[in-house]
Protein backbone atom coordinates (compact mmCIF):
# COMPACT_ATOMS: atom_id res chain seq x y z
CA UNK A 1 0.00 0.00 0.00
CA UNK A 2 1.16 3.50 -0.72
CA UNK A 3 1.91 5.62 2.32
CA UNK A 4 -0.49 8.50 2.73
CA UNK A 5 1.01 11.87 1.90
CA UNK A 6 0.19 14.81 4.15
CA UNK A 7 -0.33 18.02 2.21
CA UNK A 8 0.15 21.24 4.15
CA UNK A 9 -3.21 23.10 3.93
CA UNK A 10 -1.40 26.45 3.90
CA UNK A 11 0.50 25.44 0.76
CA UNK A 12 -2.73 24.30 -0.88
CA UNK A 13 -4.39 27.64 -0.08
CA UNK A 14 -1.46 29.64 -1.46
CA UNK A 15 -1.35 27.58 -4.67
CA UNK A 16 -5.11 27.95 -5.26
CA UNK A 17 -4.95 31.70 -4.56
CA UNK A 18 -1.91 32.18 -6.81
CA UNK A 19 -3.60 30.44 -9.74
CA UNK A 20 -6.82 32.40 -9.19
CA UNK A 21 -4.97 35.73 -8.94
CA UNK A 22 -2.93 35.00 -12.09
CA UNK A 23 -5.99 34.13 -14.18
CA UNK A 24 -8.30 36.92 -13.01
CA UNK A 25 -5.53 39.58 -12.91
CA UNK A 26 -4.57 38.69 -16.49
CA UNK A 27 -8.17 39.27 -17.63
CA UNK A 28 -8.32 42.57 -15.73
CA UNK A 29 -5.02 43.70 -17.27
CA UNK A 30 -6.46 43.08 -20.74
CA UNK A 31 -9.49 45.16 -19.73
CA UNK A 32 -7.13 47.82 -18.26
CA UNK A 33 -8.79 47.56 -14.84
CA UNK A 34 -7.05 47.81 -11.42
CA UNK A 35 -5.56 44.62 -9.97
CA UNK A 36 -7.13 45.39 -6.58
CA UNK A 37 -10.59 44.56 -7.94
CA UNK A 38 -9.24 41.25 -9.27
CA UNK A 39 -7.90 40.38 -5.80
CA UNK A 40 -11.30 41.07 -4.20
CA UNK A 41 -13.09 38.96 -6.82
CA UNK A 42 -10.67 36.08 -6.19
CA UNK A 43 -11.71 36.19 -2.53
CA UNK A 44 -15.41 36.28 -3.47
CA UNK A 45 -15.15 33.35 -5.90
CA UNK A 46 -12.90 31.09 -3.83
CA UNK A 47 -14.09 31.99 -0.34
CA UNK A 48 -16.72 30.41 1.91
CA UNK A 49 -19.57 32.29 0.19
CA UNK A 50 -18.41 31.35 -3.31
CA UNK A 51 -16.92 28.07 -4.58
CA UNK A 52 -15.70 27.26 -1.03
CA UNK A 53 -12.25 26.29 -2.28
CA UNK A 54 -10.87 28.17 0.73
CA UNK A 55 -12.75 28.21 4.01
CA UNK A 56 -10.00 29.26 6.44
CA UNK A 57 -10.84 32.97 6.51
CA UNK A 58 -8.75 33.65 9.63
CA UNK A 59 -5.53 32.51 7.95
CA UNK A 60 -6.00 34.78 4.94
CA UNK A 61 -7.14 37.63 7.17
CA UNK A 62 -4.01 37.32 9.32
CA UNK A 63 -1.78 37.24 6.25
CA UNK A 64 -3.67 40.21 4.86
CA UNK A 65 -3.05 42.19 8.04
CA UNK A 66 0.66 41.92 7.26
CA UNK A 67 -0.13 43.66 3.99
CA UNK A 68 -1.48 46.74 5.75
CA UNK A 69 1.51 46.84 8.08
CA UNK A 70 3.99 46.54 5.20
CA UNK A 71 2.05 49.14 3.19
CA UNK A 72 2.38 51.74 5.96
CA UNK A 73 6.04 50.74 6.44
CA UNK A 74 6.79 51.52 2.79
CA UNK A 75 4.88 54.79 2.99
CA UNK A 76 6.99 55.76 6.00
CA UNK A 77 10.07 55.18 3.86
CA UNK A 78 8.70 57.37 1.07
CA UNK A 79 7.05 60.17 3.03
CA UNK A 80 8.69 63.53 3.70
CA UNK A 81 8.15 64.09 7.42
CA UNK A 82 9.09 67.80 7.38
CA UNK A 83 6.65 68.45 4.52
CA UNK A 84 3.95 66.43 6.28
CA UNK A 85 4.32 68.49 9.46
CA UNK A 86 4.52 71.76 7.55
CA UNK A 87 1.15 70.99 5.89
CA UNK A 88 -0.55 69.80 9.10
CA UNK A 89 -3.69 71.92 8.74
CA UNK A 90 -5.41 69.87 6.04
CA UNK A 91 -4.67 66.42 7.54
CA UNK A 92 -5.51 67.29 11.16
CA UNK A 93 -8.26 69.91 10.88
CA UNK A 94 -9.70 68.37 7.73
CA UNK A 95 -9.99 64.89 9.22
CA UNK A 96 -11.56 66.09 12.48
CA UNK A 97 -14.12 68.21 10.62
CA UNK A 98 -14.81 65.35 8.19
CA UNK A 99 -15.55 62.87 11.00
CA UNK A 100 -17.87 65.43 12.66
CA UNK A 101 -19.75 66.06 9.39
CA UNK A 102 -20.04 62.31 8.71
CA UNK A 103 -21.67 61.86 12.11
CA UNK A 104 -23.98 64.81 11.38
CA UNK A 105 -25.08 63.38 8.01
CA UNK A 106 -25.79 59.94 9.48
CA UNK A 107 -27.60 61.55 12.42
CA UNK A 108 -29.86 63.37 9.94
CA UNK A 109 -30.62 60.09 8.17
CA UNK A 110 -31.09 58.41 11.55
CA UNK A 111 -33.80 60.90 12.57
CA UNK A 112 -35.71 60.11 9.37
CA UNK A 113 -35.27 56.32 9.75
CA UNK A 114 -35.71 56.18 13.53
CA UNK A 115 -32.19 54.91 14.32
CA UNK A 116 -30.95 54.87 17.93
CA UNK A 117 -27.98 57.13 18.69
CA UNK A 118 -25.49 54.26 19.13
CA UNK A 119 -26.23 53.05 15.58
CA UNK A 120 -25.79 56.59 14.28
CA UNK A 121 -22.36 56.82 15.92
CA UNK A 122 -21.26 53.41 14.62
CA UNK A 123 -22.30 54.16 11.02
CA UNK A 124 -20.89 57.71 11.21
CA UNK A 125 -17.51 56.35 12.29
CA UNK A 126 -17.63 53.62 9.64
CA UNK A 127 -18.19 55.95 6.66
CA UNK A 128 -15.67 58.54 7.91
CA UNK A 129 -12.63 56.30 7.29
CA UNK A 130 -11.01 55.91 3.86
CA UNK A 131 -8.96 52.98 2.56
CA UNK A 132 -5.20 53.40 3.00
CA UNK A 133 -4.52 50.42 0.73
CA UNK A 134 -6.71 51.66 -2.16
CA UNK A 135 -5.64 55.30 -1.93
CA UNK A 136 -1.90 54.69 -1.54
CA UNK A 137 -1.84 52.25 -4.44
CA UNK A 138 -3.68 54.80 -6.56
CA UNK A 139 -1.27 57.61 -5.66
CA UNK A 140 1.69 55.39 -6.44
CA UNK A 141 0.26 54.25 -9.78
CA UNK A 142 -0.31 57.90 -10.74
CA UNK A 143 3.17 58.83 -9.43
CA UNK A 144 1.73 61.71 -7.39
CA UNK A 145 2.48 60.41 -3.90
CA UNK A 146 5.42 62.84 -3.52
CA UNK A 147 3.43 65.89 -4.61
CA UNK A 148 1.94 68.31 -2.08
CA UNK A 149 -1.44 66.98 -3.15
CA UNK A 150 -0.38 63.39 -2.41
CA UNK A 151 1.28 64.32 0.88
CA UNK A 152 -1.93 65.98 2.09
CA UNK A 153 -3.91 62.83 1.32
CA UNK A 154 -1.36 60.61 3.08
CA UNK A 155 -1.56 62.91 6.10
CA UNK A 156 -5.36 62.58 6.17
CA UNK A 157 -5.09 58.78 6.08
CA UNK A 158 -2.61 58.77 8.97
CA UNK A 159 -4.81 60.98 11.13
CA UNK A 160 -7.76 58.70 10.37
CA UNK A 161 -5.70 55.66 11.47
CA UNK A 162 -4.87 57.41 14.75
CA UNK A 163 -8.54 58.28 15.36
CA UNK A 164 -9.53 54.59 15.14
CA UNK A 165 -8.29 54.11 18.73
CA UNK A 166 -10.58 56.71 20.41
CA UNK A 167 -13.43 55.51 18.17
CA UNK A 168 -13.04 51.95 19.51
CA UNK A 169 -12.84 53.28 23.07
CA UNK A 170 -16.09 55.23 22.59
CA UNK A 171 -17.86 52.18 21.14
CA UNK A 172 -16.91 50.19 24.25
CA UNK A 173 -18.33 52.93 26.45
CA UNK A 174 -21.58 52.93 24.47
CA UNK A 175 -21.94 49.19 25.02
CA UNK A 176 -21.58 49.63 28.78
CA UNK A 177 -18.06 48.23 28.89
CA UNK A 178 -15.67 50.39 30.88
CA UNK A 179 -12.14 51.08 29.63
CA UNK A 180 -9.70 50.70 32.50
CA UNK A 181 -7.46 53.53 33.64
CA UNK A 182 -4.51 51.28 32.88
CA UNK A 183 -5.53 51.02 29.22
CA UNK A 184 -5.93 54.79 28.97
CA UNK A 185 -2.54 55.31 30.64
CA UNK A 186 -0.92 52.85 28.22
CA UNK A 187 -2.38 54.66 25.22
CA UNK A 188 -1.21 58.06 26.49
CA UNK A 189 2.27 56.68 27.20
CA UNK A 190 2.39 55.04 23.77
CA UNK A 191 1.37 58.29 22.10
CA UNK A 192 4.06 60.23 23.97
CA UNK A 193 6.71 57.64 23.05
CA UNK A 194 5.79 57.78 19.36
CA UNK A 195 5.75 61.60 19.48
CA UNK A 196 9.21 61.61 21.09
CA UNK A 197 10.58 59.24 18.44
CA UNK A 198 9.14 61.40 15.64
CA UNK A 199 10.75 64.54 17.09
CA UNK A 200 14.08 62.72 17.46
CA UNK A 201 13.94 61.46 13.85
CA UNK A 202 12.96 64.92 12.60
CA UNK A 203 16.08 66.42 14.17
CA UNK A 204 18.36 63.76 12.67
CA UNK A 205 19.67 64.13 9.14
CA UNK A 206 20.93 60.57 9.15
CA UNK A 207 20.67 57.67 11.60
CA UNK A 208 23.64 55.40 12.15
CA UNK A 209 23.33 51.82 13.34
CA UNK A 210 25.87 49.99 15.54
CA UNK A 211 28.37 47.91 13.52
CA UNK A 212 27.40 49.84 10.39
CA UNK A 213 30.51 48.74 8.47
CA UNK A 214 29.53 45.08 8.80
CA UNK A 215 25.86 45.77 8.08
CA UNK A 216 26.72 47.70 4.91
CA UNK A 217 28.34 44.59 3.42
CA UNK A 218 25.59 42.14 4.33
CA UNK A 219 22.31 42.67 2.47
CA UNK A 220 20.64 39.69 4.15
CA UNK A 221 21.18 41.24 7.58
CA UNK A 222 19.84 44.55 6.24
CA UNK A 223 16.57 42.86 5.20
CA UNK A 224 16.10 41.34 8.66
CA UNK A 225 16.92 44.66 10.31
CA UNK A 226 14.21 46.32 8.21
CA UNK A 227 11.70 43.60 9.13
CA UNK A 228 12.69 43.86 12.80
CA UNK A 229 12.01 47.62 12.72
CA UNK A 230 8.72 47.20 10.84
CA UNK A 231 7.14 44.48 12.95
CA UNK A 232 8.90 45.50 16.15
CA UNK A 233 7.38 48.97 16.09
CA UNK A 234 4.02 47.46 15.08
CA UNK A 235 4.12 45.28 18.18
CA UNK A 236 5.15 48.27 20.29
CA UNK A 237 2.20 50.43 19.22
CA UNK A 238 -0.19 47.46 19.45
CA UNK A 239 1.02 46.81 23.02
CA UNK A 240 0.16 50.39 23.95
CA UNK A 241 -3.32 50.02 22.43
CA UNK A 242 -2.52 52.05 19.31
CA UNK A 243 -2.72 51.08 15.65
CA UNK A 244 -0.05 48.57 14.57
CA UNK A 245 -0.03 50.30 11.17
CA UNK A 246 1.06 53.52 12.91
CA UNK A 247 4.08 51.71 14.37
CA UNK A 248 5.02 50.40 10.93
CA UNK A 249 4.80 53.92 9.51
CA UNK A 250 7.20 55.26 12.17
CA UNK A 251 9.56 52.32 11.50
CA UNK A 252 9.57 53.20 7.81
CA UNK A 253 10.57 56.79 8.58
CA UNK A 254 13.47 55.55 10.71
CA UNK A 255 14.69 52.98 8.15
CA UNK A 256 14.60 55.64 5.41
CA UNK A 257 17.17 57.65 7.39
CA UNK A 258 19.53 54.71 7.91
CA UNK A 259 22.12 54.91 5.15
CA UNK A 260 22.92 51.18 5.21
CA UNK A 261 19.33 50.16 4.40
CA UNK A 262 18.73 52.55 1.50
CA UNK A 263 18.26 49.66 -0.95
CA UNK A 264 15.69 47.84 1.21
CA UNK A 265 12.71 49.59 -0.39
CA UNK A 266 13.19 47.97 -3.80
CA UNK A 267 14.23 44.62 -2.31
CA UNK A 268 11.09 44.21 -0.17
CA UNK A 269 8.65 45.54 -2.74
CA UNK A 270 7.64 42.01 -3.78
CA UNK A 271 6.67 41.16 -0.19
CA UNK A 272 4.38 44.17 -0.08
CA UNK A 273 2.64 43.16 -3.32
CA UNK A 274 1.96 39.64 -2.02
CA UNK A 275 0.59 40.64 1.37
CA UNK A 276 -1.48 43.57 0.09
CA UNK A 277 -3.02 41.18 -2.45
CA UNK A 278 -3.85 38.76 0.38
CA UNK A 279 -5.51 41.60 2.29
CA UNK A 280 -7.89 42.31 -0.57
CA UNK A 281 -8.52 38.59 -1.03
CA UNK A 282 -9.56 38.50 2.64
CA UNK A 283 -11.96 41.40 1.97
CA UNK A 284 -13.54 39.42 -0.86
CA UNK A 285 -14.02 36.43 1.42
CA UNK A 286 -16.16 38.53 3.75
CA UNK A 287 -18.73 39.25 1.04
CA UNK A 288 -21.84 37.08 1.42
CA UNK A 289 -23.19 36.89 -2.12
CA UNK A 290 -26.65 35.68 -1.04
CA UNK A 291 -27.03 38.58 1.39
CA UNK A 292 -25.73 41.03 -1.22
CA UNK A 293 -28.20 39.83 -3.88
CA UNK A 294 -31.14 39.83 -1.44
CA UNK A 295 -30.31 43.35 -0.24
CA UNK A 296 -28.93 44.78 -3.47
CA UNK A 297 -31.22 47.82 -3.44
CA UNK A 298 -30.31 48.84 0.11
CA UNK A 299 -26.59 48.23 -0.44
CA UNK A 300 -26.65 50.22 -3.70
CA UNK A 301 -28.28 53.20 -2.00
CA UNK A 302 -25.79 53.06 0.90
CA UNK A 303 -22.83 52.83 -1.49
CA UNK A 304 -24.07 55.81 -3.54
CA UNK A 305 -24.72 57.86 -0.40
CA UNK A 306 -21.27 56.97 1.00
CA UNK A 307 -19.52 58.11 -2.20
CA UNK A 308 -21.51 61.32 -2.57
CA UNK A 309 -21.27 62.20 1.14
CA UNK A 310 -17.55 61.45 1.50
CA UNK A 311 -16.65 63.13 -1.79
CA UNK A 312 -18.64 66.27 -0.96
CA UNK A 313 -17.53 66.57 2.68
CA UNK A 314 -13.81 66.06 1.91
CA UNK A 315 -13.93 68.40 -1.09
CA UNK A 316 -15.59 71.25 0.84
CA UNK A 317 -13.20 70.87 3.78
CA UNK A 318 -10.06 70.81 1.61
CA UNK A 319 -11.34 73.81 -0.37
CA UNK A 320 -12.09 75.68 2.87
CA UNK A 321 -8.52 74.98 4.02
CA UNK A 322 -7.00 76.68 0.99
CA UNK A 323 -6.88 74.31 -2.01
CA UNK A 324 -8.49 75.07 -5.39
CA UNK A 325 -11.79 73.45 -6.39
CA UNK A 326 -10.44 70.90 -8.94
CA UNK A 327 -7.86 69.57 -6.46
CA UNK A 328 -10.44 69.62 -3.66
CA UNK A 329 -12.99 67.62 -5.67
CA UNK A 330 -10.25 65.23 -6.83
CA UNK A 331 -9.11 64.76 -3.22
CA UNK A 332 -12.69 64.05 -2.20
CA UNK A 333 -13.04 61.43 -4.94
CA UNK A 334 -9.82 59.66 -3.93
CA UNK A 335 -10.97 59.50 -0.30
CA UNK A 336 -14.64 58.69 -1.08
CA UNK A 337 -14.56 54.91 -0.46
CA UNK A 338 -14.96 53.35 3.00
CA UNK A 339 -11.72 52.01 4.50
CA UNK A 340 -10.38 48.73 5.84
CA UNK A 341 -10.36 49.91 9.45
CA UNK A 342 -14.13 50.32 9.15
CA UNK A 343 -14.31 46.50 9.06
CA UNK A 344 -12.78 46.53 12.55
CA UNK A 345 -15.24 49.15 13.79
CA UNK A 346 -18.19 47.23 12.36
CA UNK A 347 -17.04 43.90 13.79
CA UNK A 348 -16.38 45.47 17.21
CA UNK A 349 -19.83 47.10 17.27
CA UNK A 350 -21.44 43.76 16.33
CA UNK A 351 -19.61 41.63 18.88
CA UNK A 352 -20.28 44.04 21.75
CA UNK A 353 -23.98 44.17 20.86
CA UNK A 354 -24.34 47.71 19.47
CA UNK A 355 -25.68 46.57 16.08
CA UNK A 356 -27.59 43.53 14.81
CA UNK A 357 -26.20 40.83 12.53
CA UNK A 358 -28.22 42.26 9.63
CA UNK A 359 -26.69 45.72 10.14
CA UNK A 360 -23.21 44.18 10.41
CA UNK A 361 -23.63 42.27 7.12
CA UNK A 362 -24.96 45.47 5.54
CA UNK A 363 -21.82 47.32 6.69
CA UNK A 364 -19.53 44.56 5.35
CA UNK A 365 -21.30 44.54 1.97
CA UNK A 366 -21.29 48.34 1.67
CA UNK A 367 -17.59 48.68 2.54
CA UNK A 368 -16.63 45.89 0.13
CA UNK A 369 -18.62 47.32 -2.78
CA UNK A 370 -17.15 50.82 -2.24
CA UNK A 371 -13.65 49.30 -2.43
CA UNK A 372 -14.52 47.59 -5.73
CA UNK A 373 -16.22 50.64 -7.25
CA UNK A 374 -13.68 53.19 -5.92
CA UNK A 375 -11.28 53.19 -8.95
CA UNK A 376 -14.22 53.81 -11.30
CA UNK A 377 -15.53 56.62 -9.08
CA UNK A 378 -12.10 58.32 -9.05
CA UNK A 379 -11.88 58.08 -12.85
CA UNK A 380 -15.42 59.40 -13.35
CA UNK A 381 -14.91 62.43 -11.06
CA UNK A 382 -11.47 63.12 -12.53
CA UNK A 383 -12.81 63.20 -16.09
CA UNK A 384 -15.94 65.15 -15.11
CA UNK A 385 -14.02 68.00 -13.49
CA UNK A 386 -11.08 67.77 -15.92
CA UNK A 387 -8.55 67.39 -13.10
CA UNK A 388 -4.91 66.75 -13.96
CA UNK A 389 -2.44 64.83 -11.83
CA UNK A 390 -0.45 67.33 -9.76
CA UNK A 391 3.24 67.67 -10.43
CA UNK A 392 5.68 66.22 -7.91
Amino acid sequence: MLASVHVDPVLSILVVLSIGIILISFIFKLLKQPSIIAYILVGVLMGPHGLQLITDESLISNLGSFGLVLLLFFIGMEISLPRLIANWRIPVLGTLIQVAFSLLVVWGAGIFLGWPMHRVIVLGFVISLSSSAIVINYLQDKKIIDSRFGQNIIGILLVQDILVVPMLVLLNYLSGGAVSNLDILKQVMGGLIILGIMIWVLRKKEIRLPFEKHIRKDHEIQVFIAFAFCFGFSLLTAFFGLSSALGAFVAGIIVAKVRETAWVHSSLHAFRIVFVALFFVSVGMLIDLNFLVNNLGTVSVMVLLAFITNNFINAVIVRFLGENWPDSLYTGAILAQIGEFSFILGATAYYIGLISEHTYLLIISTISVTLIVSPFWMLMVRKTIGAKDPET
